[in-house]
């Protein structure tokens, strides 16, 4: 007998999903998921469309995944400490789609810190939770994993900067995608540039911060450690980092800030400061996140499919969860997933001194 668990969701490369199908019906994922399932709280005009674009698409929605989440009241919990609300949303987004596509149930629980995390792990194992999502800081904890261990429960860990002994975690290759920031920073002339560092409890800040470095050293420049700011992945923490770099006499003629929402306060506290972006100053940041356009200038950022990853985070708990209630072996995987540098309005060639 195969002792290989089925792949819900696992498609080839060029089959259509459902982000594909909401973006050519020009509605939300989850409406495409409503329709789908054959929910009635849906206007009629919106439904055709949607099954217009799903024949246009042939997309076929994972038919072996739906059964396997039904076959018994499968129950997920995304477990958060992230205080970027742009980024949990994306992960939301993703997270409620592909569950409500495999009519499991999700469970969202806030956590303050690490002990909260531990605690909460195992009041809701007690509960019946099946399996966790974790978004970073939290995918990143060993203390965590060893509570999943205690209550032998599987996890996916999402945008993990590291992968905790026997836990599966799903992440863009952090260092790399700073790196290949910084140095298009580079190639736009910049030399004198800004850094603004990630919450300390979260290790893809550090990768982030090393992305930079090296690729400071790899262009032959130095850095100035008084512009390297460290800032907590919250807007306010982006614009006080903004004061203090904006108020140098020598100021940066670019910051790049390790995500959107710090980036934000950088663009705010630049218009403040009556710094024109990006004539005078480029501003950049990482993650691609609504934030991202929803300034203005809209933003250049380091784009990581953190809605896509944390879809494909629940194909992964359920592969997980179906080889516990069967008794297959499921391995620990790494994912990676590529990143994108999307260049919009917010980056331009260093001003001429």
């Amino acid at each position: 007998m195969d002792n290989e668990p089925a792949k819900p969701g696992r498609r080839s490369r060029n089959a259509a999903t459902i982000h594909d199908v909401a973006k050519h019906s020009g509605v939300s994922p989850m409406t495409v998921s409503r329709v789908i399932n054959g929910e009635t709280n849906v206007r009629e005009e919106t439904r055709q469309k949607v099954l217009a674009s799903v024949a246009a698409l042939n997309y076929a929605p994972s038919t072996s995944a739906r059964a396997l989440a039904a076959r018994e009241d499968t129950q997920i919990a995304v477990l958060y400490t992230n205080p970027s609300t742009s980024y949990l949303n994306e992960i939301l987004i993703g997270a409620l789609t592909q569950t409500g596509h495999y009519g499991c149930r999700l469970t969202i629980a806030k956590c303050e810190g690490l002990d909260e995390a531990v605690e909460t792990v195992e009041d809701l194992a007690a509960a019946g939770i099946d399996g966790f999502l974790l978004p970073a800081p939290i995918s990143n904890s060993n203390r965590v994993a060893l509570a999943l261990d205690r209550v032998n429960l599987p996890s996916v860990g999402i945008a993990a900067a590291q992968q905790p002994p026997g836990r599966t975690t799903i992440a863009v290759d952090d260092h790399a995608a700073a790196f290949a920031m910084t140095t298009r920073l580079v190639e736009l002339g910049h030399t004198r540039i800004g850094f603004i560092k990630g919450h300390p409890n979260n290790r893809a800040s550090d990768f982030r911060t090393e992305g930079f470095y090296a690729a400071m050293n790899a262009a032959g420049l130095d850095v100035d450690v008084d512009l390297v700011v460290q800032g907590y992945f919250d807007y306010h923490s982006g614009f006080d980092a903004a004061a203090v770099l904006l108020g140098r006499p020598d100021r940066p003629t670019a910051i790049f800030a390790s995500n959107d929402d710090m980036a934000a306060g950088v663009l705010a506290n630049a218009h403040s400061f009556g710094v024109h972006v990006p004539a005078e100053l480029t501003v950049v940041g990482f993650d691609d996140t609504t934030t991202a356009t929803t300034v203005w200038p809209e933003l250049t950022t380091v784009r990581q499919p953190t809605i896509q990853m944390a879809s494909q985070a629940v194909d992964l708990l359920l592969l997980q969860i179906r080889a516990k209630r069967t008794g297959a072996t499921f391995e620990p995987r790494r994912e990676v997933r590529d990143f994108e540098i999307i260049e919009r309005q917010t980056s331009a060639p260093a001003p001429k001194v």
